[in-house]
């Protein structure tokens, strides 16, 4: 790839089209800053045409609304695109049928074949200490660093006390089984221990090893001392960029003392037609005080990012990461019909005081971290910090957390007013989308968020724990869940829900969702007070399918209207002592034909206790329940619940391919 500052070079021109498309300005890798900017392609006389910068183009736009189309090609950034206020009002476009790439990364070329016939080659700049990845692509396909075990986890064997400069602060060590890790490995320091902890995956590099008493210290410590961040005895573990353990097609190594970078191909591969790219660059995009800015048709690849020193390690979401397109002070403006993938990091970052931006018709995939964050971590009372009045809607967001399985399809944090609809949201090892940052019943800033019509599945996959489809925190008076299809939330020990009402969870309503095959249950509140959970279906849960996790002295939620519908565990699971719950007009039906108790009572009891009054046990005549088909036939009694029929024939994002099967380095 030719290499342009700021912008971009196009790997081959395309031509002009007979007509050029309307445009203020045009920018192509054969243009001229000196010309006029205003023609698709140099004319005849070479004497006008294309700017060759989108900096040019810029500049010459800035005195009013303008339209810049980008021609077809990749285009190497060696910095983030940078767009101000002084951009406002600008839409950048790619040209019509054309793709034009902006991508952070560095072909990599003058590669040399060893005697096992694996590809190396030296990169001097990684050998100087200037450049740092853990990515690598082979035609637009991520490939996997070196890592151990071949297949499935190791098991820590003991818990290690924190040593004497991470004490009070986290884990810093762990003891293994012998030989899983090993003291004389090559480049000690650069090899990775990615420690599995509850709903969290901590990224840790190696200080020392004992090997005779099977020990590793950590350079850096776990975000906490509670068990949630514990390395503790039983939990699994990977080690990750050992040179010794390359075996793979596939598989690669960096060694950053000698800069030397080891490949091993794939069937088919070349070292001289395979593009082989490594990131180089973090934030692709950096958005700052402009407004009614839209970005059209681009795609955004290769970013990078590289673990710390200390390695890295956040409470929960991955949200300390930042996004390969970062908002701040942005009003207005559209990111549409574009692409990000192959990125380290979140997709987009929209961070403080934003304000009414969409992100549409987009497509984000294989992704480091998460799709899209929405508003701080922090509760913000400054009316000109808040972000509000986000549109995330028809996209699709997916093969997400390949380096940190803790982030989320869609966060939202302390931000209201926010439309999450019409998406596709699949292959994530956490949570489909969290809303919410606020433990317990204290001042939360997410309130009045709609989360609807999305389709959200293959989420959990069994790495993480304590996850949901859709998982909910904090106070959140007008919020609601609805006409969402969440299916297949597999944790791997407790807490795969499909709708997941966390700590302080209140003023939430969840209705004419379907959610199917969860592990834990179809939904679940730890705590909260006056939610409401109306006509939804909830089938195949395997633990239980209902559960509420804490007595309070409030109504944690009203539950009506509801078709429950199962053949394995319990209805009900955990906290049920209580009267402070209010379930009635639902329909139970358990498909093994299994007797159905109610927290351990028969029916009438349950009644006489003043529940599911009007609720019925009866078969639902779905269509085809073990398809996912939810439909009622005719003569359903459903009808006697006043249940309304579900129609999902909108759910989800239309009008967008695909993206290609799971990409690897999943875990």
């Amino acid at each position: 790839m030719k290499s342009l500052p700021l912008l971009l070079a196009m790997l081959i021109a395309a031509p002009a089209f007979a007509a050029d498309p309307a445009a203020d300005f045009f920018v192509a890798t054969n243009g001229n800053d000196n010309w006029g900017g205003k023609l698709a392609a140099p004319n005849a006389a070479g004497n006008d045409g294309p700017f060759a910068t989108l900096t040019k183009a810029q500049q010459t736009a800035h005195a009013a609304a303008r339209t810049i189309l980008v021609r077809g090609g990749t285009y190497v950034l060696d910095k983030p695109l940078s767009f101000t206020a002084a951009d406002s009002n600008l839409t950048i476009a790619a040209y019509p049928t054309e793709s034009p790439i902006f991508s952070g990364g560095q072909r990599i070329t003058g590669w040399k074949k060893d005697a096992h016939g694996w590809w190396t080659v030296n990169l001097p700049e990684v050998k100087a200490g200037n450049w740092n990845f853990v990515q690598l692509f082979a035609d637009g396909q991520r490939r996997s660093r070196s890592r151990l075990p071949k297949e499935g986890y190791y098991t820590i064997a003991e818990a290690s006390a924190p040593s004497a400069k991470s004490a009070g602060k986290g884990s810093d060590g762990l003891v293994f089984a012998e030989r899983n890790i090993r003291g004389d490995w090559h480049n000690l320091s650069d090899v990775e221990v990615l420690g599995f902890q509850v709903w969290t995956m901590a990224r840790l590099r190696i200080e020392s090893v004992d090997e005779v008493k099977h020990s590793v210290l950590f350079t850096g410590h776990t975000r906490s001392t509670e068990h949630w961040s514990a390395l503790a005895k039983g939990h699994r573990f990977l080690v990750e960029n050992v040179r010794e353990a390359l075996e793979r097609p596939g598989e690669w190594y960096l060694d950053r003392k000698s800069g030397d970078l080891t490949y091993i191909p794939m069937p088919g591969e070349d070292p001289d037609r395979t593009v082989i790219i490594a990131p180089k660059i973090e934030t692709l995009v950096e958005i700052k005080s402009a407004q009614k800015l839209v970005l059209r048709g681009l795609t955004f690849a290769d970013g990078n990012w590289s673990t710390p020193p200390e390695g890295n390690n956040f409470s929960q979401a991955e949200v300390n990461l930042g996004g390969a397109i970062s908002l701040s002070n942005a009003r207005d403006c559209a990111i549409e019909n574009c692409t990000v993938r192959g990125v380290g990091v979140y997709a987009i970052d929209i961070a403080d005081n934003c304000h009414g931006n969409r992100i549409e018709n987009c497509t984000l995939t294989d992704l480091g971290a998460g799709g899209i964050k929405i508003g701080l971590t922090r509760f913000e009372q400054n009316p000109d910090l808040i972000t509000d009045h986000q549109s995330i809607r028809n996209n699709i967001i997916a093969h997400g957390g390949r380096l940190h399985p803790a982030a989320i399809g869609v966060w939202i944090g302390h931000s209201p007013n926010n439309i999450v609809e019409h998406n596709d949201i699949f292959d994530f090892y956490y949570t489909g989308v969290s809303v919410g940052w606020s433990w317990g019943y204290s001042p939360c800033g997410s309130h009045n968020n709609t989360i609807a019509w999305n389709h959200i599945y293959n989420i959990g996959q069994g790495v993480l724990s304590d996850m949901g489809g859709i998982y909910t925190l904090g106070l959140a008076p007008g919020s609601v869940l609805h006409h969402n299809l969440i299916h297949d939330v597999q944790s791997f020990d407790y807490g795969g829900w499909g709708i997941y009402f966390d700590e302080g969870t209140s003023g939430m309503t969840a209705e004419n969702n379907i959610v199917y095959n969860t592990k834990t249950g179809g939904f679940h509140q730890h705590y909260g007070k006056e939610n409401i959970v109306r006509n939804n279906i909830f089938a195949f849960a395997k633990d239980q399918q209902l559960q509420r996790s804490r007595m309070e002295p409030h109504r944690s939620f009203t539950f009506e209207h509801n078709i429950v519908y199962w053949k394995t565990g319990p209805l009900l699971g955990s906290q049920w002592g209580d009267d402070n719950y209010l379930l009635d007009y639902n329909l139970y039906w358990r498909s093994d034909a299994k007797p159905i108790d109610f927290a351990g009572m028969a029916l009438v009891k349950w009644q006489a206790k003043g529940q599911d009054q009007h609720s019925i046990v009866a078969d639902p005549v779905f269509e085809n329940p073990e398809k996912g088909d939810f439909r009622l036939k005719p003569g359903s009694p459903a009808s006697q619940i006043d249940f309304k029929p579900i129609d999902m024939s909108g759910v989800g994002a239309s009008g967008i391919t695909h993206p290609p099967d799971a990409p690897a380095n999943s875990f």
